[in-house]
């Protein structure tokens, strides 16, 4: 895979100046605010887009992934974009629920696995999409004749780099959890009640699970393995998006009217 030195050189570049930029709006809005800056739904999404361009840059440099930063930083910027535009919220204090240390250890935990699942749920569409190109190609039919996807890492590669990034974002994902349970126990005075939010969250944790067991088994490989990880990126974003903004519940806290 050729890509032109100088071509390559500005976009990391780009990418790096357009990372520290993002860095430095989340950190200062958390200045602004004395707390950590994710207590409602705009906060959030940006914090996790910027853990998403974060992880994904060094992913990009380590394993020289440099087309498929077209992909996961197209994505950041486009999540990044509708936020700002449909749910920006001023700066503000929390409400009283979420006045504990434990919002700088849950939702960090919460924050940072959403970014790297982020970047994992790109990464599985991009692989859907090269696996179907690639079986066209080698059945004998016209492929895409797109040239960036003659660019892209194999499908082989590309299916390794998912998996790496599930893996490492699963263990944060569940200490997230647990570290709600405790929260949950402190504040309510029970570690799980099943409200929506909870149950979604753990409904995700099976799909990602299963995920990680379907790519361990030698007969889920490939786009069976691949649908269970975006399946999981759905109910991550249906908790996000619907469960936390129109259901009401103890963790209705978005921030979204």
């Amino acid at each position: 895979m050729y890509v032109p030195a100088e071509a390559l050189d500005a976009a990391i570049a780009l990418s790096a100046v357009g990372v520290v930029a993002h860095l430095v709006a989340v950190v200062t809005r958390g200045l602004a605010v004395h707390r950590a800056p994710w207590g409602n739904m705009y906060e959030f999404v940006t914090a996790l887009t910027c853990v998403a361009a974060i992880f994904f840059l060094f992913v990009m440099i380590k394993y020289r992934a440099w087309t498929l930063g077209l992909f996961v930083m197209g994505a950041v910027v486009v999540a990044l974009g509708l936020a700002e535009t449909l749910i920006f919220t001023a700066a503000g204090q929390l409400v009283p629920a979420l006045q504990s240390y434990w919002l700088s250890i849950h939702v960090t935990a919460m924050t940072l696995a959403t970014g790297i699942f982020f970047v994992a749920a790109v990464l599985g569409v991009v692989y859907l999409a090269a696996d179907r190109d690639a079986k066209r190609v080698a059945a004998g039919r016209p492929g895409s004749g797109n040239g960036i996807m003659r660019r892209l890492p194999s499908v082989e590669q590309i299916d390794r780099l998912t998996y790496r990034t599930v893996m490492f974002g699963f263990p944060v994902w569940t200490f997230g959890v647990i570290a709600g349970a405790i929260w949950a126990d402190q504040a309510w005075g029970r570690y799980w009640g099943w409200d929506p939010v909870e149950t979604w969250a753990f409904i995700t944790w099976v799909l990602y699970a299963a995920f990680l067991h379907a790519r361990a088994t030698a007969g889920w490989r490939g786009r069976r393995a691949h649908y269970i990880q975006l399946l999981g990126f759905a109910s991550l974003t249906f908790n996000i998006l619907v469960v936390q903004v129109f259901i009401a519940g103890l963790h209705s806290y978005s921030g979204v009217s």
